[in-house]
């Protein structure tokens, strides 16, 4: 193993590009990796809920509760069981072992449910099963607000909803707060007496007609016929052109016997949004995609269909945000980002003070570069970057280091004694190159069991020894190989320097040196400023 440093050193440049390429390809899998606010966690459980009007609570309980118990009962891996029964509804969750077979338990429960749907009373409407996915929660809200008709606000949201939902981060944007429109026909008890109608024809009409009804060629013994059965409702005025019956020579229409009218339905729920009825978008971003990104387009598409509004609507219709999500999680990877940036100032003030500036700043190049590496495999991986991967980044700064300080501090005295930097930087590798391994092994040894954690517990922090694994491999991989050629490139560029020092020193008066110190300072400020 200790050949691979050799190796190494033999090939100075190809080792110093691919430092270059890694650099590079963490940088660019750190900026295109999705980011999220918490990894996502899938629950394995289902919610079951019956709908049953007028059912009282105690009958819920006896007659559709106890019922789909039983049936749920034997199934596989079944953890737990919780039910509510309540007026006019019956729910039931479920809750399975982890690791569970998700395709395999919901054809179970629908055989389950199916069983016990013929067991319910007349009345019950048909049940619906749901997964419990935080990915699916709102991660942004659009609100409108305005003095503006219903109809229009409505007419409006729904635009919206299809340009937000055309975007490919975009999995689904709801509408919270409007109502469906509808056709309301109020029966004139004095037209039908009149007209000589009854309640039962009008009803049975109305039921036989908005319907679909096969039709094509029609083969005949005189030949084949295309038939066409327009019978589907498209607009208002079909409706009120419905005929009903046949009086004398003359048609009687629904428009003759009541009056129709386009309204909404009963309001079953409202949004509000700083304290006025609002309507409400409600996005929800696709599993696999960057947060922040999709936060951004979306408001994009908001801002360009609001520019084309008449300037009317514009001044009437406020648009605002809520439960923005990317807020929350820009803030957090700002906030976490500060603190690795403080951590790696903190560990190089440490070595500067007891190795000195070189050691420090090869050490400090050590710790983005795992890092960087690190983003690398996560890409390769497919994980999300999380507060609990941003977390395991913080905890493994003071880690990854020790491998470095101690090839470094054994170069430099190496080098003291008179050897060239790169033999010293090669010499330092291959002798502290078991002792670096075996003490990053023993210390993801003691992260290694966490991969293990079982249930949702272990789900949610499984991210952490998986960062802290690839971060540390990565330690080893710029400790062993990297260091030791940029130890070497930078040490003879140090002693050419060195070279060129005494020789500047010799040739020029000490108050042209002392004069040029400001100026060198205030470029080294500038340069540190410019790089903040």
């Amino acid at each position: 193993m200790t050949g691979l440093v050799d190796w190494a050193a033999a090939r100075a440049r190809m080792i110093m590009a691919f430092i270059v390429l890694s650099l590079l390809v963490g940088g660019f899998a750190y900026a295109n990796l999705p980011k999220e606010g918490e990894p996502d966690i899938q629950i394995p459980g289902l919610f079951i809920s019956v709908p049953f009007p007028g059912i009282s609570a105690s009958d819920s309980e006896t007659l559709l509760v106890k019922v789909m118990e039983t049936e749920l009962a034997d199934l596989d891996g079944l953890e737990s069981m919780s039910a509510t029964a309540a007026e006019n509804y019956a729910g039931i969750f479920i809750e399975f072992e982890f690791g569970w077979d998700k395709s395999a338990v919901m054809a179970d429960v629908r055989e389950a449910m199916n069983a016990a749907e013929a067991a319910f009373p007349d009345g019950a409407e048909k049940y619906s099963i749901n997964e419990i996915n935080f990915s699916e929660f709102p991660v942004l809200i659009i609100n409108l607000t305005g003095d503006v008709p219903e109809r229009t606000m409505s007419r409006v949201a729904e635009s919206l909803k299809d340009k937000i939902e055309s975007l490919d981060a975009v999995l689904e944007a709801g509408i919270a707060g409007k109502r469906d429109e509808m056709l309301e026909v109020l029966i004139d008890p004095l037209r039908l007496e009149a007209y000589n109608v009854t309640a039962g024809e009008l009803i049975s009409v109305v039921r036989n007609n908005n319907q679909l009804i096969a039709a094509g060629e029609v083969e005949s013994s005189t030949g084949a016929f295309s038939v066409k059965i327009p019978s589907s409702f498209n607009e208002p005025q079909d409706v009120y052109n419905l005929p009903v019956k046949v009086n004398g020579d003359r048609i009687v229409t629904l428009g003759d016997l009541a009056e129709i009218r386009l309204t909404f339905e009963d309001r079953l729920g409202t949004a509000r949004f700083n304290g006025e009825t609002t309507v409400a978008l409600q996005v929800v971003k696709r599993k696999g995609f960057n947060l922040l990104d999709m936060a951004d387009d979306v408001k994009a598409v908001v801002a360009r269909a609001s520019a084309e509004w008449p300037a009317e609507l514009q001044s009437a219709v406020y648009v605002g945000t809520s439960n923005d999500q990317s807020r929350v999680v820009g803030s957090m990877i700002s906030q976490l980002e500060g603190s690795v940036l403080t951590a790696i100032a903190l560990v190089m003030i440490v070595i500067l003070a007891a190795l000195g500036v070189r050691p420090a700043l090869l050490v400090g190049f050590a710790i983005p570069t795992s890092f960087l590496l690190c983003f690398a495999f996560l890409a390769l991986m497919g994980v999300t970057i999380s507060n609990i991967v941003m977390f395991g980044l913080i905890l493994a700064v003071g880690m990854l280091v020790d491998g470095a300080i101690v090839v470094v501090e054994y170069a430099d005295k190496r080098i003291s004694e008179g050897t060239g930097p790169m033999h010293a930087y090669v010499e330092a590798a291959k002798r502290m190159f078991w002792p670096v391994v075996s003490s990053t092994a023993t210390t993801l040894c003691a992260f290694l069991p966490m991969l293990f954690w079982p249930g949702v517990p272990g789900q949610f922090m499984g991210m952490l020894p998986v960062t802290l694994i690839f971060v540390l491999s990565a330690s080893l991989v710029v400790a062993l190989i990297y260091l030791p050629v940029m130890g070497g490139v930078s040490g003879r560029m140090s002693r050419l320097f060195g070279r060129s020092a005494d020789a500047l020193r010799a040739a020029t008066p000490w108050w042209l040196r002392a004069a040029l110190v400001l100026p060198s300072l205030y470029m080294v400020f500038l340069g540190a400023m410019q790089t903040l």
